[in-house]
């Protein structure tokens, strides 16, 4: 399979010089030239098999033999068994919990690796995906993979790459914009090839940041002198991208092994989102045939993406707010531009106009015949902070389930669309994080107070009003000392990475 740019039509490399490169030099993200798709066969194959085999098998439909970089089905076999095999505290890797009795609401647990969120199902497979492709196409060449987090994609990368061999990773943050335990995570961090500088401003200029970055020729042509390359683990990657799609799969297909839901029958995943990637994947599984019926994206309190698929105008000229669910506080929502690419018809001429207007405006508007076929597909909401702790709080009281910050903007986003349309499918919730990772927010939630208690013992606290014990790999947090200190203004995030030994 070859790939693309949305920028650029006439761009064509393979899947390992994609996800080498994570970013097109002209500044698009790589998408498939054409996209595979799953028949129903295949899908009946995949209930039967568990979360390794159908990773292997959906991957193989992007990672593919043909040409010289291609990809042997066993070594992609292996990346994925080493990925999947060990590294996840339930068996299932990604489990669906039903969420109530009513058989129509389950929620799909993404935390169940390493970090304890979501990235985890990419950040544990990306490395093993990146070194095999710099084998193929890089000549022994350093990779410098540059990384920008709202949160959890940080440690998770920083925890994939760890001591990998012939890399570098160096992860960005917004210095006031993640969690306690998300920071702690980041900057107790081992490895000797890791780095870690918090951004003094928003998920958004730290993003802008590392895009400029991989779009100077001057500093790309220096690292090459010193041959090192630049890579991303962000889910500009599509290395990052493609296996978010097998937790799609893997969910329908639970639900049909565990006869919820009939063969062939649509069903609605909710996602928390402020990237798009993680509702984008649910697109691709859709477009590969899937049988999914609506995708509900789920905003906070910055609600750019609601707004959007509401009025086709994406604009990025409001205000920026600091909420519960720190991983959705985003104004630019990258990946959005793989949808309007996938639904232009694949003009990348219409989507590099966008995204200039949106740099050089900040805002840009989609025809109308693109947004309704938008909206066939995507319904959206949004919460405040009130309302996600109260979703919390809710959640836990009636249906004995204790959920993050991120995932009840998920819940409450299902709610309001159930109200407003009636429609009753069977509709799965993806669950980001595990709710230790916000235990203060989580605290003052449940008990309706407003709780001072941060850190270590907000997770005491709730573990003791609920039962529900914190995973190890926060609780022991706690124990590891502090290595990363340093701050850097945006404009100075080239230097410090040129400066990087």
């Amino acid at each position: 399979m070859r790939y693309t740019s949305t920028r650029d039509n006439n761009v064509s490399v393979s899947a390992a010089q994609a996800v080498v490169q994570g970013i097109s030099p002209e500044g698009g993200l790589y998408v498939p030239e054409k996209l595979p798709q799953l028949t129903v066969s295949e899908i009946n194959a995949l209930t039967k098999m568990d979360y390794v085999g159908r990773a292997a098998f959906v991957l193989s439909k992007f990672f593919t033999e043909e040409g010289p970089d291609g990809w042997e089905p066993e070594e992609l076999s292996r990346c994925v068994k080493a990925a999947y095999g060990g590294t996840f505290r339930d068996p299932a890797v990604a489990p669906v919990k039903a969420l109530g009795g009513g058989g129509r609401s389950y929620l799909l647990e993404l935390f169940h690796g390493p970090t304890c969120a979501f990235k985890d199902l990419a950040l544990q497979l990306l490395p093993r995906l990146l070194t095999a492709s710099a084998q193929k196409v890089l000549q022994g060449k350093e990779i410098v993979i540059l990384t920008a987090t709202s949160g959890d994609t940080g440690k998770a990368a920083l925890e994939g790459f760890k001591d990998v061999p012939g890399t570098r990773i160096i992860v960005f943050y917004p210095s006031e914009g993640v969690s306690d335990l998300q920071r702690l995570q980041m900057v107790t961090q081992e490895g000797a090839n890791v780095g870690v500088v918090g951004v003094e401003g928003n998920f958004d200029d730290t993003q802008s940041g590392v895009k400029s970055i991989f779009t100077c020729p001057s500093l790309r042509a220096e690292l090459e002198a010193r041959d090192r390359v630049f890579s991303s683990a962000n889910s500009i990657n599509w290395g990052r991208l493609a296996p978010q799609i097998v937790y799609y799969v893997s969910a329908y297909c639970d639900l049909r092994r565990e006869g919820k839901i009939a063969a062939g029958e649509k069903i609605n995943f909710v996602v928390p989102t402020g990237n798009f990637g993680n509702i984008l994947a649910a697109y691709y599984a859709r477009e590969m045939g899937l049988p999914v019926a609506r995708l509900i994206c789920a905003s906070n309190r910055n609600r750019i993406l609601t707004d959007f698929l509401a009025t086709g105008v994406y604009d990025r000229r409001r205000d920026f707010y600091t909420t519960l669910s720190p991983s959705m506080d985003i104004l630019i929502s990258s990946n959005l531009e793989r949808l309007l690419y996938a639904v232009s018809g694949c003009d990348a001429g219409a989507v590099s106009g966008w995204m200039g207007a949106l740099s050089r405006d900040g805002s840009y508007e989609i025809p109308e015949t693109l947004l309704k076929a938008l909206q066939k597909t995507f319904a959206a909401g949004s919460c405040n902070d009130t309302q996600t702790k109260g979703t919390i709080r809710q959640t836990y009281t009636r249906l004995g389930y204790l959920s993050d910050t991120h995932t009840a903007v998920g819940l409450r986003a299902l709610e309001d669309y159930r109200g407003a349309t009636g429609d009753n499918a069977v509709s799965v919730v993806v669950s980001t994080a595990s709710p230790y990772k916000f235990a203060d927010s989580v605290l003052s939630a449940i008990t309706g107070g407003g709780s001072a208690l941060r850190g270590f013992e907000a997770i005491a606290a709730l573990e003791a009003l609920t039962g529900v014990p914190c995973p190890a790999p926060l609780k022991s947090l706690r124990e590891k000392p502090i290595r990363f200190t340093e701050l850097c203004q945006p404009g100075d995030m080239a230097e410090f990475v040129a400066n990087e030994q």
